[in-house]
Order: structure tokens, then sequence, then C-alpha cells
């Protein structure tokens, strides 16, 4: 499995599965409603993401969504897409957490891990993420602040095939 991600600029920690619910591993399934293909559909209730295939199934992925408080839902596009990407914590996060940097350069330990596609509504960046996380236990939880977390073996699959562009619905 490591000689899959051995190009990576960064190490990719791979995860032991088998420590997780299994409800939260990547499987291709009949998609709980009808959407195009190309469409990410997230259940923030279940903690699911699925990316909608040409054949009528679709890839469900486990993830972690929003604390209480903190979930976010509606209609986006994925606006930008970026590999191991910094993360710039927003002004509110910083006001909660004073001692938070500015920027965390790429790499292992960073919030937003090996992938992270940027969620824009009507051209605007909406400061919601779809990104890896550095904190895999996470996945199946409320943890973040709004975004959409995934294992990182999982984004770098997500990554490479939803196209800059592709509707998300949060829901």
């Amino acid at each position: 499995m490591k000689a899959a991600y051995a190009r990576e600029p960064h190490e990719v920690f791979i995860v032991d599965r088998s420590k997780f619910d299994q409800r939260f591993l990547p499987v291709d399934v009949t998609p709980p409603e009808r959407l195009p293909a190309g469409t990410v559909l997230i259940d923030t209730r279940q903690r699911f993401l699925y990316l909608y295939r040409l054949n009528g199934t679709a890839r469900r992925y486990g993830i972690a969504v929003g604390a209480s408080g903190y979930s976010w839902s509606g209609i986006a596009s994925v606006g930008r897409k970026a590999e191991w990407p910094a993360w710039h914590p927003t002004d509110d996060m910083r006001n909660q957490s004073p001692d938070l940097p500015r920027m965390i350069r790429p790499g292992t330990h960073n919030p937003l891990g090996a992938r992270a596609l940027y969620l824009y509504k009507n051209g605007v960046d909406t400061l919601y993420r779809i990104h890896g996380t550095s904190e895999p236990w996470t996945i199946g939880t409320e943890a973040s602040s709004g975004c959409i977390r995934m294992l990182n073996e999982d984004v770098i699959e997500l990554y490479s095939l939803v196209p800059k562009g592709a509707k998300v619905i949060v829901k």
C-alpha cells in the first residue's frame, strides 16, 4: 500500500482500517437518491460522502463533519483543488484559539491533509473544504469547524475523480 504513495512529496500514513467502523470503508453502493454522474452528495447525518458515477452507482466514503454549531449545508461547486495545501485558519478560528499560527505549511501534520477541494458558491469561496486529515480517528464524528474530513488515502482517490466545477450538495 505504501508503494502507491511513493511519489507523494510528504508521507501518507496508511490507516489500519480494521480499527474503524466498517461502515466508513470506501465502497461502491446504490446511491440514496438519483443525481447526475459527477455530483458529490454529502450526508452529514450519516457521515457519508457519495460520488455519483456514470453506471448509476456511487462511491461512498466515510467522513467527519462539522461539530455542533459549525455545520454547513447547501449547494456549492468545487472552485479550486490543491495537493498538499497550506492551512490558513479563519479569523473566527484564531479568535477562539489565539495561539493558532497564521499558517501551517503542507505536510503530514497539516490539518488539511494530502488534498483539498475548495467549495465555492456563486463564484465566492465559502471557506468550507472537503479535505484530508492528520486526525484519522475523527472519521465518523462531528469534529471539524464545518469542513468535511476524509482519510488521506480516500481524499487522494476522490481528488483524482472530481473535476473543478463539480456540483457538491451538503445535506
